[in-house]
């Protein structure tokens, strides 16, 4: 895949009803360049896939058919050969989230679950903050990424630089004493505001961020994926006067992810977890 077949990017994720942007796939391609691919059928294109190395986890997203070209196996001919592509990146971990109805065909192809997610939406409203949720700066990206890793299991410096690159007055952080305490951010969607990444070390400071991001989101639809047994999370975000739409599964295939599901506040979506 490369930039000439944004649109179709654009056109399959439009089908399925999805957020994303075009942002959003200039953001693979560059994270990724030769992990993006188009499948074909009858030298038409008619599918799209991405698969994202960090390290030693992988993660795998976009995997969108033609409606006219479902059901022949080419969603799973796509996660086969991202799952091949990553394997010879010598990645250890292959991580996505699935929907219910995507689950059997992730196990069939060895993928386990670790933990459920749900997608919460509604209007934003304004929520009443501290001033410890400042908006980050440049020279905060590398404690920020340390952090990341340390509750995720997985290096995400560049996803992180792009995010702030992207919009760099959507990324807030709370900084103490010892460090940094967390962090949050958003991103324009073509549906709704999305919510995420967001994480802290403690439930204080996951919602003080939380709410700061929601603040600069006010009025506004707004989508966020937060980890099911993250249970001050899921209270904040019931809180707030937001509505489960779904439910989402995080698998992975290969070794288990060491991330600390209580810290994780919010997803950064469904093409990077």
């Amino acid at each position: 895949m490369t930039t000439a077949d944004l649109p179709l990017g654009m056109r399959l994720k439009h089908q399925a009803g999805w957020n994303q942007t075009e942002a959003d796939w200039r953001r693979l391609l560059a994270l990724a360049p030769e992990g993006c691919f188009v499948a074909e059928c009858d030298e038409r294109p008619v599918g799209t896939a991405a698969a994202c190395g960090f390290g030693r986890v992988g993660w795998i997203a976009m995997v969108l058919v033609d409606v006219a070209c479902r059901r022949q196996g080419i969603g799973t001919r796509l996660v086969e050969h991202l799952i091949a592509y990553l394997e010879r990146q010598e990645v250890r971990s292959i991580r996505l989230d699935a929907t219910p109805s995507g689950r059997p065909v992730y196990e069939k192809l060895g993928f386990r679950v670790e933990y459920e997610l749900a997608r919460w939406e509604g209007a934003a409203p304004l929520r009443g903050t501290r001033q410890s949720a400042v908006l980050a700066e440049t020279d905060h990206l590398q404690a920020i990424a340390e952090l990341d890793r340390q509750l995720t299991g997985t290096p995400r410096l560049r996803l992180i630089e792009h995010l702030f690159q992207q919009q760099p007055r959507a990324m807030r952080v709370a900084v103490g004493p010892e460090g940094l305490l967390g962090y949050a951010s958003w991103r324009e969607g073509s549906l709704a505001a999305y919510i995420g990444p967001a994480m802290a070390l403690s439930a204080e400071i996951g919602q003080e961020l939380a709410d700061a991001t929601l603040n600069a989101c006010a009025g506004r639809l707004v989508f966020v994926d937060v980890p099911c047994d993250n249970r001050p999370a899921t209270h904040w975000a019931r809180s707030c006067g937001l509505t489960v739409q779904r439910p989402l599964i995080r698998m992975v295939r290969g070794e288990p992810v060491a991330d600390r599901v209580a810290c994780l506040w919010a997803s950064s979506g469904p093409e990077t977890g």
